[in-house]
């Protein structure tokens, strides 16, 4: 399935701008993990662009994940897309462990993505300059993006087997490499008027 065909399915699937950039975000965390882990680099950002687009119309396990690859096998996708998108949901996990980089990269970078856009949002200058301390300080404020679990985040850096704080890092660069597509620009300067500071 080509990186085409995958946005056609999401965009035929989901309406909410909020799910489309979370699904950019996954896809540009998976695509910087493939490169570091030595994986397809387009498979991958296939499967992170996928990864919830059943989620808009079904929502709740095991429907959600389940759904998804119904469709996606009728569309021909690779077995590997389609294992890895169910791989995500726990309750597949006796069929569908997460026991391939893969599919432990996609656990990895779902949550925190969704934490550090979230994390981002509040800030003036949004991803710019975004250290994984700052992250690592939201993340012990439990009333923050509460619906994020922070033991999946904590639990995807050990599943990757890197330390928490370099995959805060590596995720904050992903995102950093798509962030005007997820609206996270620094706000441009004022322009100078007259009288203002001259070049």
């Amino acid at each position: 399935m080509t990186r085409d065909e995958a946005w056609k399915l999401l965009a035929e699937y989901t309406q909410s701008d909020s799910l489309l950039k979370h699904a950019l975000a996954v896809e540009a965390a998976m695509r910087h993990y493939a490169a570091r882990l030595g994986g397809p680099v387009e498979l991958w950002g296939v499967v992170g662009l996928l990864h919830d687009f059943d989620y808009e119309r079904w929502p709740n396990p095991p429907d959600h994940t389940r759904e998804g690859a119904r469709i996606l096998r009728e569309r021909g996708a690779e077995a590997e897309i389609v294992g890895a998108v169910l791989s995500h949901g726990d309750w597949n996990l006796a069929e569908y462990p997460r026991d391939t980089p893969l599919r432990k990269a996609l656990f990895a970078v779902d949550e925190l993505c969704g934490f550090v856009t979230a994390v981002a949002y509040v800030r003036p200058e949004r991803l710019h300059g975004l250290a994984p301390s700052s992250v690592r300080k939201k993340m012990k404020q439990k009333s923050f993006a509460a619906a994020v679990s922070r033991e999946d985040i904590e639990k995807g850096a050990l599943l990757l087997g890197v330390p928490l704080e370099d995959h805060l890092a590596q995720v904050i660069t992903a995102l950093q490499s798509v962030a005007e597509a997820l609206g996270l620009l620094p706000p441009a300067p004022p322009a100078a008027g007259p009288g203002g500071p001259e070049a």
